[in-house]
């Protein structure tokens, strides 16, 4: 890459000075206004990943997971076509970045809606007709038009009732907790009370000592996420933080378990430790150790892997550059966003606090 900042590099940088980015570690040398070393790498980084991004949307307004066109995706991008669009939205929107041709892309996530209000996948490994593919799509597309500034054509806001009428949502998997008030906060809609306490107490009865859920990262972030969205305090959120610490790996990351276990490890625990003590220095270094880690899954044609080394993926460069937005490495991400909450899964939520219940 070039050494010296581009007019267009020097106008992101300028831009984000003023919008007072606090992710500024290096600083100018003494007598000059030139940008430090961290905002450049950080540019480049951001630019890099966009360049990524922008070669891979497609005619009709959705995402490849990948310009290759013999690479099918892992983890979300596997599982649904509207994984790659929404990530792409919502990062695009983190830091002012406008997607190629975003009225297809609109129009291409209301194509998935049904007449119920529910959306589908049309390619990807989930059986559209099943709860858990009901529940991630009719999220994920509600959550990517709301980052481009849309709604859903059909009112959906009754779609997910079938999951509270005989409980089912304690038969899907403990990642998907959070999806509900995420659901809701994208349409812009309040949470209703009764299933809000209803997940709360799914989740108090089985969290453990260690306050773990499921004895996984990615479960007891979506725990964090789910009472973070809603603005209630963590059940032990102490015990949380001091295991999280304890399991991050020598070189940074949190990848425990099985590969495909973990494609998410780095960015949940980072989330976690942002918003449940972030004013801790313990928690500061530990981000910045998972921020150095995530920067070694970038790979030359600008997308990230999940680990270092494994093909750029869509999925990845959501968890990826946003774990270094959470560490606030990357120049102009705006963390004062009034519908921050929607995009995604919490990337460019503010800092929380310790919030500890008796």
């Amino acid at each position: 890459m070039r050494n010296s900042l581009s007019r267009r590099e020097l106008l992101s940088w300028m831009l984000a000075a003023a919008a007072g980015c606090r992710f500024v570690t290096t600083p100018a040398r003494a007598g000059t206004d030139a940008p430090s070393a961290s905002i450049i790498d950080g540019l480049k980084i951001k630019d890099a990943t966009f360049r990524f991004l922008q070669k891979c949307a497609r005619d009709d307004g959705g995402y490849a997971p990948s310009p290759d066109p013999q690479y099918r995706g892992n983890s979300d991008t596997k599982e649904s076509d509207l994984a790659a669009v929404t990530y792409a939205a919502t990062l695009a929107k983190t830091v002012a970045r406008e997607l190629p041709h975003p009225e297809k892309s609109v129009e291409f996530i209301q194509r998935h809606q049904q007449p119920d209000g529910v959306f589908i996948n049309f390619q990807g490994d989930l059986n559209p007709k099943e709860d858990l593919a009901i529940l991630y799509n009719t999220t994920q597309g509600c959550v990517a038009l709301s980052a481009l500034g849309e709604k859903p054509k059909v009112d959906p806001v009754h779609a997910l009732d079938r999951f509270f009428a005989q409980d089912t949502f304690k038969k899907l998997p403990w990642y998907t907790l959070s999806f509900y008030p995420l659901f809701y906060a994208a349409l812009g809609r309040p949470f209703p009370q009764e299933y809000r306490s209803a997940i709360a107490q799914h989740h108090t009865q089985n969290q453990a000592v260690d306050g773990y859920l499921g004895d996984h990262v990615a479960a007891t972030f979506h725990m964090v996420h789910f009472f973070r969205l809603l603005g209630e305090p963590t059940p032990r959120a102490e015990a949380i933080v001091q295991r999280v610490l304890r399991d991050q790996r020598p070189d940074g990351g949190w990848h425990l378990k099985e590969p495909d276990w973990d494609v998410h490890a780095c960015f949940d625990a980072v989330f976690i430790l942002r918003q449940l003590s972030w004013n801790s220095p313990e928690s500061r270094a530990a981000i910045d150790r998972g921020a150095e880690w995530a920067l070694t899954c970038q790979n030359s044609d600008g997308g990230f892997g999940h680990y270092p080394g494994w093909h750029s993926d869509i999925d990845a460069v959501y968890f990826q550059l946003g774990t270094l937005i959470q560490a606030e490495r990357i120049p102009g991400a705006n963390y004062d966003l009034p519908d921050a909450e929607t995009l995604s899964w919490g990337h460019a939520m503010k800092p929380g606090k310790i919030y500890a219940r008796p």
